[in-house]
């Protein structure tokens, strides 16, 4: 839905008198997620009139295939592309780089341009770095006789540097003050941004001053200042070049010390501004923990970081935090240490069914139906089997799962429906509504139980595949959530549930198009009274696109303004549908807001 309404934003902001251009760097560290994006935009044939400029390194194998098969995706789907390669700058430009920086004419500055440029390559990072080393070591000075700068040659000449530019920035930081490597460090482990009370939270007593540190940092150009007590790295290759001062075998052993000072000075009402940081240097020292109390401790911590994750759309982040948090878990812990247990499942389960990763979502989905002691502490799980079963294909395994539910929950099914068992429950439905009126039943109270309020979740997800596969028993589904919202009160769920019992009313069976077109009004008057903006779609769907076309003629511009509004709340293949059923109803709908 988000990438839809993306789509849909770009290509309402750009135009033939307005193009739009996308300039995006730094692809070689996107994730998939954002690669998708990218490539949902770029072959959307209505985005028009805009162009998207990527730029990546290509020096990292695994970054560099997943564009590669960014591209070749585009390009199968036969959109035009046009690489550039951008290599180091010239001679020529190096000269004038230096001639303008060192204020000489461009022919003195050519014996020290050539050797510059043969020793970086012309790499322009590199080139600043190099001239910031040879005046540190004397070898490029400024004269106050002559008032001017000079350089030594020959010394230039015979200094041996790495070709690798993050090499040669770490050995210059290694001839910096301890308590200066210490603080780049440890900043270089705080993300690309940070700010001085999360680094002052990191260090250890009488180990640097902070703000000097953070003064020289900003003086040398490792960082540069954003607003007040809030920094970012330059480059992220001087971060990079900052964290190879940290020795590889002593990486894991930094980042678990920092994570637990951090965590140690954080307070409660602190610890969700730093609970990523705290939770990510952890987590790469994590094989150093032996002990079982503190395996439980940050398998909380994972499973806190994870519920924000999941709060804020992030499912790939929060996956990848939950199943660490399984992973810390001891054995005997669906018995010892049951609550968090299951709640590390449910995350897990539903983040990773979130980002489409069903083979691993497989591999983990049964343990709590195996394990969890109530059925309650069940349910969510299997709604995410059954949601990965119709989103698989399985449309009968999920029926089959869903009903197995509903009879645990007290709801029974039939498995098998005939024309008997369907004139039973049309009877049964219509008996629940007698002496019912629209008021009483918008009127009626809220729904409190909560294994009702669990049969109402499973019958709606499971309708979608019983309307594919079964549509007798998707009408008996339609007839228990309208009987169950009768005799134990409404939820958001029953706005839907009246609106699909008003498409059965209208439909070729019955062709009651009076009592269908009001239990389509009252379904959208029971979601603005439950204020369930999620049915939006589902009822407007079931509303508009199905009972009143049948009663009575609406005007373009009010199918328009119910189209807008689904649009912005469903998915494409609804929207596409009540698209379909506007423009031939209501005439040709303007394609343009």
């Amino acid at each position: 839905r988000w990438k839809y309404l993306l789509c849909k934003l770009v290509a309402a902001t750009s135009n033939e008198d307005c193009p739009l251009v996308l300039f995006l760097d730094d692809l070689q560290w996107a994730d998939e997620t954002t690669l998708d994006v990218i490539k949902m935009m770029v072959t959307d044939p209505d985005i028009k009139y805009w162009l998207f400029v990527g730029v990546y390194r290509d020096n990292q194998s695994n970054a560099t295939n997943r564009l590669k098969n960014l591209l070749y995706g585009i390009k199968e789907q036969g959109v035009s592309l046009v690489s550039m390669r951008i290599g180091p700058i010239e001679k020529e430009n190096v000269n004038a780089l230096l001639s303008e920086t060192l204020c000489l004419p461009p022919r003195l500055c050519q014996p020290l341009s050539t050797i510059i440029h043969n020793k970086t390559g012309g790499v322009a990072l590199f080139v600043m770095n190099f001239l910031n080393s040879l005046n540190e070591e004397g070898l490029l000075w400024f004269d106050l006789s002559s008032r001017r700068w000079e350089f030594d040659t020959r010394g230039i000449e015979a200094k041996e540097i790495s070709d690798d530019v993050v090499e040669h920035m770490s050995e210059r930081m290694t001839r910096l003050a301890h308590g200066m490597q210490s603080g780049l460090k440890l900043s270089a482990c705080l993300g690309s941004r940070f700010d001085a009370e999360t680094l002052l939270k990191g260090i250890s007593e009488n180990d640097f001053d902070i703000d000097e540190f953070l003064r020289f940092a900003v003086e040398f150009g490792y960082l540069r200042e954003i607003s007040s007590g809030k920094f970012m790295w330059a480059h992220d290759q001087i971060q990079q070049a900052a964290y190879e001062l940290i020795p590889v075998t002593r990486r894991e052993s930094f980042h678990l010390l920092l994570g637990s000072r951090m965590f140690l000075r954080t307070t409660s009402a602190e610890m969700d501004d730093d609970l990523f940081t705290i939770v990510g240097n952890i987590n790469i020292g994590i094989r150093l923990m032996k002990s079982k109390h503190q395996k439980l401790e940050v398998a909380r911590l994972n499973l806190r970081a994870g519920e924000m994750a999941i709060a804020s759309s992030a499912f790939n982040s929060a996956a990848k935090y939950l199943v660490l948090g399984i992973a810390l878990l001891p054995n005997g812990s669906w018995r010892e240490d049951y609550e968090l247990t299951v709640r590390l499942y449910d995350g897990a389960t539903e983040a990773i069914y979130v980002t489409g990763d069903f083979d691993r979502l497989s591999t983990i989905i049964h343990t709590p139906l195996l394990h969890a002691r109530r059925l309650e502490d069940k349910l969510n799980t299997y709604y995410i089997l059954v949601r990965y079963l119709i989103a698989s294909g399985q449309l009968n395994e999920a029926i089959s799962k869903s009903i197995n539910v509903l009879a645990q929950l007290g709801e029974i099914l039939p498995e098998h429906v005939d024309n008997k068992v369907y004139a039973e429950e049309v009877e049964h439905v219509k008996q629940s509504l007698v002496n019912l009126s629209e008021d009483d039943l918008f009127n009626l109270p809220l729904m409190t139980d909560e294994r009702k309020l669990a049969c109402m979740q499973f019958m709606n997800v499971v309708f979608v595949a019983a309307y594919c596969s079964d549509p007798l028993l998707a009408s008996i589904l339609v007839f228990r959530m309208v009987r169950l919202s009768t005799g134990h009160g409404i939820c958001n769920i029953s706005a839907f549930a009246f609106g699909l019992y008003g498409t059965w009313l209208v439909s070729a069976v019955n062709s009651d198009f009076e009592s269908g077109y009001r239990m389509g009004c009252l379904a959208i008057n029971l979601m603005n009274r439950l204020e369930a903006k999620e049915f939006i779609p589902r009822v407007y769907t079931s509303v508009y696109a199905w009972i009143n076309i049948w009663v009575g003629s609406v005007c373009a511009d009010e199918y328009w303004r119910f189209g807008i509004q689904l649009t912005f709340n469903s998915t494409s293949s609804q929207c596409n549908l009540l698209e379909r059923t506007i423009s031939s109803r209501a005439g040709e709908m303007p394609r343009r807001i």
